[in-house]
Parts: structure tokens; C-alpha cells; sequence
């Protein structure tokens, strides 16, 4: 889920578009992608999208098209893959397996009731990623000729890293434990779509632009000193203290200039004083201020699509349609001829 500091990044936030996007290298949080994908590619009765022979294909789709809409936009996706998730994340995981049982069994109640609006609802807590449909996302990246990073640990720090390291121009992610990370750059809402489902309504969603220093400079604070917030509020490592939410942990943080100082300054929430073990927060700043990172990746290359393979991989492996899946390849062949034939002339030009 990431830490919450929505409110705190409102003011720093721009709104921005694809046209700004033009040329720009992106590192996309793919499991944080995909899952949205799992999520909202459903059916009436919250069924995800499946094949003839049950396999879950809505993490194809949402990947395809999407990935489609950024080549067409000449905007260049580098999707980061997480790796093995830190043992303080081992309690979050926990938390989520048993919060997608409980929607489960709610589910099941929803579609006896036929309450369609629950089971939309419900269905979407339900998601799951194999380590199948992993493997199938890759390739279907890598068949659309997008470069595809495996990190160590934590997408959000890798993708971090390929900024830092002038590989990537941003990090693209729904979470803002990017910019604990470090990244300098992160969009949300990274998609053309620019409506959302709520309940029975459709809201308009922009896609926004946050810029690290922008951020710190706004609130007057170091980037450790927003982790510590982090750890106050709640971070996918640390549940946070009860009672605190981001405006408090921002008081609390700027009030006494570090987290070491909010606890020896004995700090009272709800009448109980803050008290975190200095090992824990020291455990905590490491993750996000010296991640574990795969800096042996190879350096990000776009190719060209391999058609053929796609198109097996989609209509032939998992019965996608295949006139819509060759009407959405047939616009990506016309834009590669134009740019062979913009290299040919180009070549001609200056011999």
C-alpha cells in the first residue's frame, strides 16, 4: 500500500500529460501495475479475465494495450520487477493475505444476495499474482521490445536506482515509497485513461508529476527526516503509531528534528508516549536509504516487436480476439514503417 502522505504531496504535485512524456525513459513499478491490472480488468459478476482453460489473462490485457498506448505516445517503458521482499515486510504480506480472505467470503455472500456493486467491490481485494503470470508478463514485455529489470529486492528502489543512475527519466508507480527511495522523479496515474470508477460514478483522473526536491523544499524537510515520518504514519515494513497520520508525524518530525529526538523528548499520543526500538527505525532508514539493488542489470535496450510472437502468445496461448489484437499490432506496424522510412531518408539525405 505504501505510506500515506497523499495530503502532504498535493501542493507539490503538477498535472501533467503524454505530450510531456515524449521521448522520456519511465521505470514502471510492474507489480504495482499489474495488480491494478488483476484488480479493475473484470467482469459484471467480478470474475477476472480468463482463457479456455481458466487461466487468468486480465494482467495480459491491461499490459498489452497499455504498454501499446506508451510506444504509440514514443514514451519509453522500462518495467522493474520486485524480488524477494524484506523479512519486515513478511508481517504487511501477512495483513494482505488475510484481508483478501476476508473479501473473499464477502464475495461469495455478495454474489448470493446478486449485489453487483459488493461484488465489484470485493472482487478487487481478492487479486493474486503467480509466479506463472509472472513469467507470461515478462514475455509479453519483452515480445513488445520493452526492456525488462529485475531487482533485488523492492521495484520502487530499483526503479529509484535506473533514475539516479540517468537510465530512466522517472519512476512510475501509485505508491509514494518511490520518493522515500529516492526517486527524484515520480507519475502517478500513468495511463491514457483518464477516468476512474467510484461506486456508480466516473471520475476524471490526471496524470500527476511529483519531483522529489520540489516536495522536501515545500515542507522544509531532509529526505530522512520524511522517512521518519514514514515510520510514524505506517510504511509496508512498520505498522506506525496509532493516532498518527501525516500532518502530525510532518508537526511532530519539524517540532523536534528527528525521530531519535520525538522519543527521547517523550512525545505523548492518546496519552502514550511514541516509543519505537532504535534498532527497528535503524532497520527501517536502511531499506529505503541503502536498498538492495541489482546493479549488475543490463542496461535498458527497446527493440523491435516481434509480432509473430506476441500474437501467439495472446490469441494462439490464451485465446485473446484475434482482430482486436491485430488491429491494435496493425497501428504499431504503420508508426515502425514511418520511422524506417524516416531513418531511410534520413540516410539518403546525408549521402
Amino acid at each position: 500500500m505504501g505510506t500515506k502522505i497523499n495530503e502532504l504531496v498535493s501542493k507539490s504535485k503538477k498535472v501533467i500529460s503524454f505530450e510531456n512524456l515524449l521521448n522520456k525513459e519511465i521505470a514502471i513499478d510492474a507489480f504495482n501495475t499489474i495488480y491494478q491490472f488483476l484488480a479493475i480488468i473484470r467482469q459484471k459478476d467480478g470474475t477476472p479475465l480468463k482463457d479456455y482453460n481458466g487461466n487468468v489473462t486480465s494482467h495480459l490485457s491491461g499490459l498489452f494495450y497499455r504498454t501499446l498506448n506508451f510506444l504509440e505516445h514514443n514514451i519509453k517503458p522500462i518495467y522493474v520487477f520486485d524480488g524477494k521482499p524484506s523479512v519486515l515486510k513478511l508481517e504487511t504480506i501477512k495483513e494482505r493475505k488475510k484481508a483478501k480472505e476476508e473479501a473473499r467470503q464477502k464475495l461469495v455472500e455478495a454474489r448470493e444476495k446478486e449485489d453487483f456493486e459488493k461484488v465489484r467491490r470485493y472482487a478487487q481485494f481478492t487479486s493474486s499474482l503467480n509466479e506463472n503470470m509472472i513469467n507470461e508478463s515478462k514475455k509479453l514485455i519483452e515480445y513488445l521490445g520493452i526492456p525488462v529489470i529485475q531487482a533485488d529486492s523492492e521495484g520502487e528502489a530499483q526503479a529509484a536506482y535506473l533514475v539516479s543512475k540517468g537510465e530512466a527519466w522517472a519512476c512510475a508507480s501509485q505508491d509514494y515509497d518511490s520518493l522515500l527511495f529516492g526517486a527524484k522523479r515520480l507519475i502517478r496515474n500513468f495511463a491514457i485513461t483518464r477516468t476512474r470508477k467510484l461506486k456508480d460514478t466516473t471520475t476524471s483522473v490526471d496524470i500527476e508529476y511529483i519531483s522529489l526536491s520540489k516536495f522536501l523544499d515545500e515542507l522544509s524537510i531532509t529526505r530522512e527526516q520524511l522517512i521518519e515520518m514514514g515510520i510514524l504514519i505506517g510504511t509496508d515494513f512498520y505498522p506506525g503509531i496509532k493516532g498518527i497520520g501525516q500532518h502530525t508525524a510532518l508537526d511532530l518530525i519539524k517540532q523536534n528534528g528527528s525521530l531519535e529526538k520525538v522519543i527521547e523528548n517523550k512525545i505523548t499520543i492518546r496519552k502514550k508516549s511514541i516509543d519505537i526500538d532504535p534498532e527497528v527505525i535503524n532497520k527501517i532508514k536502511d531499506i529505503f536509504l541503502k536498498p538492495s539493488v541489482n546493479k549488475d542489470y543490463p542496461r535498458p535496450r527497446w527493440k523491435s516487436v516481434n509480432y509473430e510472437k506476441v500474437e501467439e502468445l495472446l490469441i494462439e496461448e490464451h485465446n485473446f480476439s484475434a482482430q482486436r489484437v491485430k488491429n491494435a499490432l496493425k497501428q504499431l506496424r504503420k508508426r515502425d514503417l514511418s520511422k524506417r522510412q524516416a531513418s531511410l531518408d534520413d540516410f539518403f539525405k546525408k549521402n
